[in-house]
């Protein structure tokens, strides 16, 4: 999660992947393309896609995401949302401004003043977005940041034509086409669901029943809290957050997979996301935050 970008920038550099964004700051989560095959895979129960029909695919875009100073985010919404309420990004906890949340630490309505740069969908920045508040954040069980922002959902749409993604609210499924949209590379890396890992750890931080990529998409330095979309839905189904780099075991940058009885898998070169159906639950009218609803199994502080 913490390596410098300069690093994810020379790797750029030495696959032909283009310029790079006129920001130095480092950025959490680096994971570049490895020449060394991923170990075999073990065994690791999943929701299966039904494969009897193909879904109609969707080109995804970049319009909706945002960059921030280290890393990717999106606007979002809920299926309940209305145009009316303020709107909010996403991204991941270790993108937050004020550091890594600890493990077992949950931040809730804390000040920000932090700005996001709105993207069109070739990837133009359309706008400066301003959050007010951090909604939740947490690296616990997952590894999400939400900020609320000064703008509503009306304003956004009808100030410069984008429109927040929805978060899908029932859990993602094995097989699924993805695309990981960064806005801070303005890049789209696309590759399916491999399916889900009962429990991620780095370093002191553990996740649950996160999602793991097929190898296609090699994230980079920078595209921590990139939206992950469904492509037969356009809905946002998680959020990248981390990679094993090196095949060392469960250290920061090297997340390793531990399954229900114990055992501990290596992938170097693999990436990971933390699902966001969850998150839905946890929002009531006005997308107030409400941690005590029926259904919201966020972490709580």
């Amino acid at each position: 999660m913490r390596k410098p970008l300069v690093a994810a920038l020379f790797a750029l550099v030495l696959a032909g992947a283009g310029a790079a964004p006129a920001v130095a700051a480092p950025a959490p989560h680096a994971v570049p393309a490895s020449s060394h095959p991923a170990p075999a895979r073990a065994s690791v129960p999943a929701t299966t896609a039904d494969t009897g029909t193909a879904p109609t695919l969707k080109a995804v875009t970049l319009a909706g995401t945002v960059s921030l100073s280290n890393c990717s985010g999106s606007v979002i919404r809920f299926p309940n949302s209305a145009d009316s309420d303020p709107a909010l990004v996403l991204s991941n906890g270790h993108c937050l401004e004020t550091g890594f949340p600890d493990p077992g630490e949950v931040i809730v309505g804390q000040s920000s003043s932090r700005s996001f740069g709105l993207l069109n969908a070739s990837g133009t920045r359309v706008a400066t977005l301003r959050a007010n508040k951090v909604a939740y954040s947490t690296m616990t069980d997952t590894d999400i940041t939400i900020y609320q922002l000064t703008s509503t959902y009306a304003t956004i749409k009808n100030s410069y034509g984008i429109s927040a993604l929805t978060v899908q609210d029932t859990h993602p499924v094995a097989g699924t086409a993805i695309t990981v949209a960064s806005g801070y590379w303005k890049r789209l890396y696309s590759c399916t669901i491999d399916g889900f890992v009962y429990r991620l750890k780095e370093g002191d931080w553990t996740w649950k029943d996160s999602v793991r990529y097929t190898s296609a998409c090699q994230t980079i330095g920078g595209t921590s809290g990139s939206p992950v979309v469904d492509q037969s839905t356009g809905k946002v189904v998680a959020v990248n957050n981390t990679g094993n780099e090196d095949g060392e075991r469960c250290t920061v940058d090297n997340p390793c997979e531990v399954d229900a009885n114990g055992t501990v898998t290596v992938r170097q070169g693999i990436n990971y996301a933390e699902e966001t159906y969850q998150i839905p639950a946890c929002f009531t009218t006005g997308n107030k935050l409400d941690l005590s609803r029926s259904g919201c199994v966020l972490p709580k502080p």
